[in-house]
């Protein structure tokens, strides 16, 4: 499989572990040294990434990708995709329209996300 194939598949497994807080298949994801900014520009790593997952402070109740876009060059990939997404963050509900940019890399796991960024492109209301 080439690698914009592989990538586009691990961008659906992604997808799917994060809307159900799948923490095996986000581990096996997510780098460990994992760099993401957030939409508000706080920062986190692969430990608070999972947390927000495992603690359920962090409920995705709606996620589909759009626009997925794939540059693969030798043993990293970049993806931009367009995510509406709906759920609550403690215990708040949002939702909206983001673009995710994410970097992956082929580690000794295999292809893993070592780092990303989103931003909000719209939101209810807007």
């Amino acid at each position: 499989m080439d690698p914009e194939s592989e990538i586009t598949a691990l961008e659906e497994q992604l997808r799917v572990a994060m809307l159900r807080s799948d923490l095996d298949a986000l581990d096996a994801l997510i780098a460990d040294e994992l760099l993401f900014v957030a939409p508000d520009g706080s920062i986190l790593g692969k430990a608070g990434d999972l947390e927000l997952h495992r603690s359920g402070a962090q409920r995705i109740s709606r996620l589909d990708f759009a626009d997925l876009r794939v540059r693969a060059y030798e043993g990293v990939a970049a993806t931009t995709v367009v995510a509406r997404v709906e759920g609550t963050l403690d215990e708040q509900p949002f939702s909206g329209q983001f673009r995710y940019l994410r970097t992956w890399a082929r580690t000794g796991a295999g292809w893993q996300v070592i780092a990303g960024a989103a931003c909000l492109m719209t939101s209810p209301g807007s």
